[in-house]
């Protein structure tokens, strides 16, 4: 039996599961307007733990959604993730915020001969990855300016999903008819626990001491609010 906690706050989305041998037994998912990590996702952990009647010293391994994704979120996910692992003295896996878009139910149904999950990344630009229909990437992670040529090799050999908050704006901009959007498919950690549970079965985890968040552009600081 593998018990693995997973994190996931790469987005405005902050979802925290307790995963048995990759499948979902307590989760929770706060989306917002804003940025809330912070102050949720220790309770968010808590309230997993205890629904599922698990202790932290039963805990196999901490998954983390790696990025790309929002700087501030990513840091707090991996932060979190890392100070468990250090504590129980158990692996820190990683899990890419692109697979586990493409990892979603809405994505998956569709049957697609690819899927692309796209990240906002403000403007007109999104964080993106294309994954065949086995699931496997074709495309790594990158930043992708869009526009209505976007991913067009793509599209001309088959159906092609769009999926992730950064798939809303370059649905206006696509005219291509192979094109599929699910929009709705944010990253979940409930959805991480397969992913997580073959990082792990691999031997795939992250160091302690030096993995970092896949952030893909440098951290630009936003300029201070003048006080008033």
């Amino acid at each position: 039996m593998a018990l693995i906690l997973c994190i996931d706050t790469a987005t405005r989305v902050c979802s925290v599961a307790l995963t048995e041998n990759g499948l979902s037994r307590a989760s929770r998912c706060i989306q917002s307007a804003g940025y809330s990590h912070a102050e949720n996702l220790h309770l968010m952990i808590d309230e997993v733990m205890q629904e599922s009647g698990v202790e932290v010293k039963d805990l196999a391994a901490i998954a983390v959604s790696m990025g790309p994704g929002s700087y501030t979120g990513l840091r707090i996910g991996m932060a979190a993730a890392k100070g468990l692992c250090y504590a129980l003295d158990i692996p820190l896996i990683g899990v890419s915020t692109l697979e586990l878009i493409q990892s979603h139910p809405e994505v998956v149904a569709v049957g697609a001969t690819f899927a692309v999950s796209m990240i906002d990344a403000r403007r007109n630009e999104v964080y993106a990855a294309v994954y065949d229909i086995q699931g496997d990437c074709v495309m790594e992670d990158q930043p992708v300016i869009l526009d209505k040529h976007s991913f067009e090799k793509f599209l001309n050999m088959g159906i092609t999903v769009f999926a992730g908050d950064g798939s809303i704006k370059f649905r206006e901009q696509c005219p291509h008819p192979n094109a599929v959007f699910a929009q709705e498919a944010i990253p979940d950690a409930k959805h991480m626990g397969s992913l997580a549970f073959r990082n792990l079965a691999e031997g795939k985890t992250e160091s302690l001491a030096y993995s970092e968040p896949h952030y893909l552009k440098d951290f630009v600081a936003g300029k201070p609010k003048k006080l008033l």
